[in-house]
């Protein structure tokens, strides 16, 4: 399966507006975002988890990233409320599931294979500061390597944010909205910027806050190189 695989190009989806697709397990559904793969698969999806619902025990070979954007996710690491920001590096394992429910942001096999840093972050214990470059933004730092940077990123009401992507660059919107290329972005609205891409994005009157990753795309992605 191809969905929005041509990295190339400005690709935007707005998944709260589409349906709910069911994956291999009970109770797990998903809004698929972009995709290069079956089930295998180099993948960025919403998936919301059933009260009660929860996956196989599994490894991850080429890695997973998440953010919690509403109820618990659980695993045998602990529960990790909405807000919290999670990478899963390339073989390790868990067993996920929820008892409330919950719904994630997620991307798979989209990892350096030599990466083994484990990352927890409960952002709403962390403070945002403002952007030294950009007064009308203020950031929370969550990971950066030589591969990527991660970020959530608070942008003022009614103000405009020019987003730059020598690398690439993508953004969801977490609380808010913003209009870019005519568009208004909500919750779980989703931008890809392709590598040397550029966007204007105006805040709405509530201002946004978003997730953002930048600096990923420099080479073009490739399908999963195992199963």
């Amino acid at each position: 399966m191809e969905l929005n695989a041509d990295f190339s190009k400005r690709a935007a989806v707005h998944a709260a507006k589409i349906p709910w697709k069911p994956s291999p397990m009970p109770g797990v559904d998903r809004r698929m975002l972009d995709r290069i793969g079956d089930e295998v698969a180099r993948a960025t999806s919403i998936v919301r988890y059933a009260p009660e619902s929860s996956f196989s025990p599994h490894v991850h070979t080429g890695g997973e990233e998440f953010f919690v954007l509403d109820g618990v996710f659980q695993d045998e690491h602990g529960d990790f409320p909405a807000g919290s920001y999670i990478r899963n590096p390339p073989q390790s394992s868990h067993t996920p599931g929820s008892a409330p429910g919950c719904t994630i942001f997620v991307k798979l096999w989209q990892f350096d294979l030599t990466d083994r840093t484990h990352v927890r972050i409960d952002t709403n214990k962390m403070p945002f500061i403002v952007d030294p470059d950009r007064s009308n933004v203020e950031i929370m730092p969550l990971f950066k390597d030589a591969h990527e940077e991660v970020f959530l990123e608070i942008w003022q009401p009614v103000s405009r944010v020019r987003l730059d992507a020598p690398n690439g660059l993508e953004v969801l919107v977490l609380e808010g909205s913003f209009i870019e290329s005519g568009e208004t972005f909500e919750p779980q609205s989703w931008l890809r910027l392709p590598k040397g891409g550029t966007a204007e994005a105006e805040a709405g009157p509530a201002g946004a806050r978003v997730w953002i990753k930048r600096n990923h795309l420099a080479e073009p992605p490739m399908p999963p190189a195992a199963g």
